[in-house]
């Protein structure tokens, strides 16, 4: 037994070291490449880009569609949280409560998928980039490693694929396509989305004012 808890010591301890060291390293360095991209069979077609190379429509837009509490919150939104467990809990859908800052994590230095120990490890990422990044370089990493397509990652590689242009010059109704269709890009249309999905985009259109009136974005660009 005393062997065993040397070596569970000796474990939790380099893990600690280890993920200290990469969240630190991905501060500064854009990250090459994660579990998400090696295991997608389309291949990978990405282009890192900084914020301030991506339109602010694309930030608020995000903002707008999936996390209102970002600059606000550190790194989870609890209400969210509780409100996703108790709807799923009544059946249906499967739903969840994921911050940018938990989204941002997991497709860093996880995979997909649930489980309570992903979870837990995504809650000790989240922790470790809430304090050690900030909310603008988190943006900045969400927006370069989000799938935003089929075998498509982050903004700008995104724009040059349905737009035919740089993620720096984003119309309002451009960055909310994009945004409504980041849950599901393999699945939802962002060039001609029809029913449900354009009208989730066009809301999410509108919303972009809203972020920008009330300063939602604060924390990105102050």
């Amino acid at each position: 037994m005393l062997r065993v808890a040397k070596f569970l010591a000796k474990f939790v301890v380099g893990f600690i070291a280890l993920s200290l060291l990469l969240v630190i390293v991905f501060r500064f360095v854009p990250p090459p490449v994660t579990a998400t991209m090696v295991m997608d069979e389309n291949g990978i077609t990405k282009d890192w880009e900084s914020l301030s190379q991506i339109d602010r429509n694309l930030v608020d837009a995000v903002i707008a569609a999936e996390d209102g509490k970002f600059c606000s919150h550190d790194g989870f939104d609890r209400e969210a949280i509780e409100n996703a467990m108790r709807r799923n809990m009544e059946g249906g859908r499967i739903r969840g409560g994921s911050t940018i800052s938990q989204q941002t994590a997991k497709n860093v230095f996880l995979w997909q998928g649930g489980g309570y120990f992903r979870k837990g490890l995504e809650a000790w990422f989240t922790f470790l980039i809430e304090n050690i990044w900030g909310k603008r370089r988190i943006m900045e990493v969400y927006l370069n490693v989000a799938e935003t397509g089929i075998g498509t990652y982050g903004a700008e590689a995104g724009a040059q694929r349905y737009f035919g242009k740089s993620a720096a010059s984003l119309t309002p109704i451009e960055a909310a396509r994009m945004a409504a269709a980041l849950p599901l890009p393999k699945e939802r249309s962002v060039k001609n989305p029809d029913g449900w999905l354009r009208r989730h985009g066009n809301t999410i259109s509108a919303r972009i004012g809203v972020v920008r009136r009330d300063a939602l974005d604060a924390c990105v660009y102050d």
